[in-house]
């Protein structure tokens, strides 16, 4: 899609998922994987992606992903089958990606910070086929079972799993002939999971859909222009990471500079070298380049648009990057797993919005209502629903909760929002009960019942307090009658079971029982002033 292109897109009124009423545009790409087609046809000799010392061209990636299609399909896999993509940023997770949409496979990107107990969960609840993974992931895979279902595939040759290698599906794969098959933009593209507060995971369906319409609406609200630099540093199994970059730098025939981890150097140098132009990071990213002083205008000119989200951006962080990047176009998008990523933007050109996420996106919608869903007062603050094509249409395999946070077309966020008379949306608190580490985000809950099962523990509560560089960190107040009872132990314990950025900061061991209010439950209130002030 071009810039003339995307400006002549044309709204509709559609029906898609069993009644929803959707606002989507008309004359758009059927699924990604015409986007990504159009793409190579035009572009077949520039540079798609850049890893380290490796260079991979648009036909390049176009035979990569054709090549391990491929290879997947003479394993044994076939359609609507699931892909695990446990690995960290690099090529293969592109090439697996797209292999995945050329034959029907539904791609599910997890965390390379997962445990084997949250992979165990994460895989037995989607009932997964088949899993990629990598040096720093293997250690955490469930593949002990000698007669798992689940096919291993490892990028690396030596390995301690039985397993099949990346480089030998190529090999073979590279002597079948893959017919591409006709794709719903309904069906199955993604499967994201996303932890909730009960505790189970819940798998969000990402549709071509939506993957196409949350392309086109950062492209427009963002300018993008065709031939695009972008560094991800971003988790690439995040939705941001996934859609905001991968995607929508595709989608726009740029080229992917990709790290396998955030390192402030490194990015500096890489987006000198590469020109970059549009990057979207955690503002936490954004204070750590400042903090190590790593920013100057003469060496960073090329970069344009500047996108954050994940968390709010500090007030002294958006002022010093505007000093010392002043052509850097600072931009909030907000969104979710849920949302296929935005549901609002602060788009280029934009006046000042101060503490404001920005608008809604051309096909959203989206309603402020108070406790009884009615809708509030301009103004007035109330639960944000959110409603479009970009929307999942529901959980994987989860009927409860699907209906518990769908209604009428509309995904209950959960988030306290306002709206004001310019159409601004403001954000007030986020879902109960998580904290956002930089980016990365933590549920109470999951913490507090596996806590809760350590014999010394008798109540426990995880709370955050404020961060200068991270946004937020986590503290636990632990409630206990034993003297035995040892901090060290609790976070050795924690560090087998979760990824390591679940385990609180600090940990605080009282014996006197955590505050309740009159209904017996505990509240949080009185454990984040406490949290505060032993800053």
């Amino acid at each position: 899609m071009t810039k003339n292109n995307f400006m002549n897109l044309k709204k509709n009124i559609e029906i898609h998922f069993d009644g929803r009423e959707l606002l989507c545009f008309g004359n758009r790409p059927n699924d990604f994987l015409e986007i990504f087609k159009k793409v190579v046809k035009k572009h077949p000799t520039r540079i798609a992606l850049c890893f380290k010392k490796k260079i991979i061209t648009y036909k390049q990636l176009d035979e990569l992903s054709e090549n391990f299609a491929g290879g997947l399909l003479e394993s044994g896999l076939k359609e609507k089958n699931i892909l695990v993509i446990n690995i960290v940023n690099s090529i293969e997770f592109v090439v697996a990606l797209f292999a995945s949409f050329k034959i029907g496979l539904i791609a599910m990107p997890v965390g390379h910070r997962h445990k084997k107990e949250e992979l165990i969960s994460l895989y037995d609840d989607a009932v997964v086929h088949a899993v990629i993974f990598d040096k720093e992931t293997e250690k955490q895979q469930p593949s002990s079972n000698n007669k798992s279902p689940i096919l291993f595939i490892s990028t690396f040759d030596k390995t301690n799993i039985n397993c099949l290698k990346f480089n030998e599906l190529l090999r073979r794969g590279s002597k079948q002939k893959i017919v591409l098959k006709n794709i719903h933009e309904e069906e199955p593209a993604i499967l994201l999971y996303t932890s909730g507060t009960t505790g189970r995971p819940k798998g969000a369906v990402l549709t071509h859909l939506g993957l196409v319409h949350s392309f086109l609406h950062f492209q427009m609200e963002l300018k993008l222009q065709d031939g695009e630099c972008t560094i991800l540093a971003v988790p690439a199994s995040h939705v941001t990471g996934l859609v905001a970059q991968i995607l929508t730098l595709i989608g726009c025939a740029g080229k992917i500079v990709i790290m396998e981890h955030f390192e402030v150097q490194e990015f500096v140098i890489l987006a000198k070298k590469h020109r970059l132009t549009y990057a979207i990071l955690v503002p936490a990213m954004y204070a750590l380049l400042l903090h190590r002083n790593a920013l100057t205008a003469t060496d960073l000119k090329s970069w344009r648009v500047g996108a954050f989200g994940g968390a709010p951006m500090p007030d002294a962080v958006r002022k010093e990057l505007a000093s010392k990047l002043p052509l850097l176009s600072l931009n909030n998008a907000y969104g979710a797993t849920e949302t296929t990523s935005p549901t609002t933007i602060i788009p280029i050109d934009c006046n000042d919005p101060g503490d404001s996420v920005g608008f809604v996106v051309p096909c959203g919608k989206i309603k402020i209502v108070d406790e009884n869903k009615h809708e509030v007062k301009q103004g007035e603050a109330g639960e944000l629903w959110i409603k479009g094509p970009m929307v999942v249409p529901g959980y994987w395999k989860n009927e409860q909760a699907s209906e518990s946070s769908f209604e009428s077309g509309y995904w209950k966020s959960g988030d306290i929002a306002s709206k004001d008379e310019n159409g601004f949306i403001r954000i007030h608190d986020r879902k109960k009960d998580m904290i956002n580490r930089g980016g990365y985000k933590i549920f109470s809950a999951e913490i507090e019942n596996l806590m809760m099962l350590m014999d010394e523990v008798q109540e426990a509560a995880l709370v955050p307090y404020p961060c200068p560089i991270l946004g937020e960190r986590s503290h636990a107040f632990i409630f206990s009658s034993s003297n035995a009872i040892d901090p060290n132990k609790i976070r050795r314990e924690l560090l087998g079971k979760v990824a390591d950025y679940k385990v609180p900061d600090k940990i605080t061991i009282t014996h006197l029982p955590l505050p309740r209010n009159v209904n017996g439950k505990i509240t949080k209130a009185p454990l984040r002033d406490v949290a505060q002030k032993s800053i």
